[in-house]
């Protein structure tokens, strides 16, 4: 990346943190001896990237639209981000100690208060895209992305991914069935950070929004991939998780399927089509080009 783009994508990711954190803030302030509260706030404000907020951000800024009305999906996806890493996390699923650096939901406080902060947080996600009065969505625009938050997150999606993913444990899968896994478990959320972002932004052209759901298309993926990458070559430190995590589990991976080189020439083809994919786009596309190449470049 040029050291604009570095510039560009570090005050979108600082613009992202600070607009996500207040709002999360405002739909979930603090509550003296409310155990369930105390642990969703802990599983939201224990230093998150706030990467798919800022795709959120990043999707508005590029029609032309401006932040405030991205608040509301940005803060909604971050939820659902976050009740899944509080699941993800649970001895049943993944069995991790450390997320982002710190004690994990269940090991802060316990497996059954871990379990509701998950099930509240997806709820609460949910009400925010419902209710909250700053967008320029239609009603029924609205409706299409309660639905699409739906979609991404359920069967059709993250929850989907994640069972497959499970099933795959102690198993090698090929290629097209890794990339399967990593679509729904990880991508369709991505994706659904740009299709919140272009509706909540106004935007009701098809093309555009099939557009803009194959750079995400890419860039989910992408994520996954150097997130693979990551979990070989990683700092623990940075990644603030502990390194080795798939091979643990015996997970079929990027590296262990292609190769570590092979690994990283995928998410590079994934950037180039990433990159692609916005041909002919009519707005200013360079902070999503720049967001595809930070996908693919980050250490974290």
């Amino acid at each position: 990346m040029t050291i604009h783009a570095n510039a560009d994508i570090a005050a979108l990711f600082d613009r992202a943190q600070q607009r996500v954190d207040a709002e999360m803030d405002r739909w979930l302030p603090a509550r003296a001896g409310c155990r369930l509260t105390e642990a969703m706030r802990y599983s939201l404000f224990n230093g998150g990237k706030r990467f798919r907020p800022a795709l959120v951000y990043a999707t508005v800024a590029a029609l032309g639209a401006d932040d405030a009305c991205a608040d509301a999906p940005a803060c909604a996806i971050e939820i659902i981000h976050s009740y899944s890493l509080v699941h993800d996390d649970l001895p049943a699923m993944d069995d991790d100690d450390l997320r982002r650096g710190k004690p994990t939901v269940h090991r802060a406080f316990d497996e059954a208060t871990a379990i509701l902060a998950g099930d509240a947080l997806q709820t609460l996600a949910f009400r925010i895209l419902a209710t909250c009065p700053r967008t320029r969505a239609t009603p029924e625009q609205r409706l299409r992305m309660i639905g699409m938050l739906a979609d991404a997150s359920g069967t059709d999606g993250m929850a989907a991914g994640q069972m497959r993913d499970i099933e795959a444990e102690g198993r090698r899968i090929d290629l097209a069935a890794l990339e399967n896994v990593h679509r729904l478990k990880t991508g369709r959320l991505i994706q659904a950070c740009v299709e919140l972002g272009a509706l909540t932004a106004g935007c009701a052209d098809p093309a555009l929004l099939r557009q803009l759901e194959t750079w995400a298309g890419h860039v989910g993926l992408a994520f996954q991939v150097q997130d693979d990458i990551l979990d070989v070559i990683g700092d623990e430190t940075t990644l603030g998780k502990r390194k080795g995590a798939d091979a643990a589990l015996d997970k079929s991976t990027y590296p262990a399927l292609l190769g570590l080189a092979g690994a990283r020439s995928k998410a590079d083809e994934l950037r180039q089509q990433a990159h692609s994919a916005l041909a002919g786009f009519p707005g200013d596309a360079s902070i999503l080009r720049a967001l595809a190449d930070f996908v693919v470049d980050r250490q974290m």
